[in-house]
C-alpha cells in the first residue's frame, strides 16, 4: 500500500495544479483518444484516475454518462468543480482503486485511462479489471508516458521522474504494454506513439518541488551521457535545463 499513499499523498496537494495543467487540459492526445473512440452517443463510460477530469469532461459531451474514479477524494472534489463549471450534469464522482475496481463484471461500454498509469505498481492487475467490467466488445482507451525500448534511456526517463514524483512507479516500454493487454484478452486495434515537450520548470512546480530536489533533477539531467541528451532533446542554457522530449502511447484495444 506504500505506493498508494504515496500516490494520496502527492496528489491531494496538487490537485488544482493538475485541473490547471495546459498539457492535460489541451494535450493533443485528448483530441486523438475521442477521435479514436467509436461514440454513438448511448455509452456508459469509466474514467479511470481521472485526475483533473479533463477526460471525463471530453467524454461527458458526447456519452450517455460517465463514471470519474480517482484514489485521491482532494482530486474528486478538483475534478467535480471543474466538470460542473463545464455544464456537465451526467458524470458520477466514485473514490475507488485501478487495481480493484468498485464496479460490477460487464458494466461500461468505454473504459479511459489518460496520464496515470505510470502510478500502478500492478498494471497486470489494472488490465484485469478493465477487462473484467467492460461489456463484450467493449472499448479500452488507454493513454500514457513511455519509456524507450533501450535500457540505457528507460532507466534515465524513469530515474528522473522518480526524483521529482516519488509516487511514480513505472513508465512502461510500448513493447511490456502490448504483450500485457494481449495477453489479458484484449485484441489491439489502433496505437499511435507521440512527443512531448515538458517544460522543466512547470514540470517540476506542478510537484511543488523543494529548491534541493530541483537541483538534483538538474544535476542528475545535465550529467547525463551525451547519447541520453541527444534521445531526450535536452535543452540546456546557461546550466540550466529548459526542456526535454518525452514519449507517450495511445491505444484502442477491444474486449473479445
Amino acid at each position: 500500500m506504500s505506493n498508494k499513499n504515496d500516490v494520496k499523498k502527492q496528489f491531494s496537494r496538487s490537485a488544482d495544479d493538475y485541473v490547471k495543467s495546459q498539457i492535460h487540459r489541451k494535450g493533443t492526445d485528448l483530441k486523438r483518444m475521442l477521435e479514436m473512440a467509436d461514440i454513438t452517443g448511448n455509452e456508459v463510460v469509466l474514467d479511470v484516475a481521472t485526475g483533473g477530469g479533463h477526460t471525463a469532461n471530453a467524454f461527458a459531451a458526447l456519452v450517455k454518462n460517465v463514471t470519474a474514479m480517482d484514489l485521491t477524494p482532494e482530486m474528486l472534489t478538483a475534478s467535480k468543480k471543474f466538470i460542473h463549471n463545464n455544464g456537465h450534469s451526467n458524470v458520477m464522482f466514485v473514490e475507488g482503486d485501478a487495481e480493484n475496481m468498485p464496479f460490477s463484471d460487464d458494466q461500461f461500454d468505454i473504459v479511459t485511462c489518460r496520464i496515470a498509469p505510470h502510478h500502478f505498481p500492478n498494471i497486470e492487475k489494472f488490465i484485469s479489471e478493465v477487462y473484467r467490467v467492460l461489456k463484450s466488445g467493449g472499448q479500452f482507451l488507454l493513454d500514457d508516458n513511455v519509456a524507450p525500448e533501450e535500457e540505457l534511456f528507460d532507466h534515465f526517463y524513469n530515474k528522473i521522474e522518480k526524483i521529482r514524483d516519488y509516487s511514480h512507479y513505472r513508465a512502461w516500454k510500448k513493447t511490456e504494454w502490448i504483450q500485457k493487454i494481449e495477453l489479458e484478452g484484449f485484441e489491439i486495434h489502433e496505437l499511435s506513439r507521440f512527443e512531448k515537450r515538458f517544460e522543466f520548470m512547470s514540470w517540476c512546480e506542478r510537484m511543488h518541488l523543494s529548491e534541493k530536489v530541483k537541483e538534483d533533477l538538474t544535476d542528475t539531467i545535465l550529467n547525463a551521457p551525451e547519447k541520453v541528451k541527444c534521445k531526450f532533446r535536452i535543452n540546456i542554457e546557461d546550466n540550466q535545463v529548459r526542456s526535454f522530449l518525452g514519449e507517450a502511447m495511445l491505444l484502442k484495444a477491444i474486449k473479445r
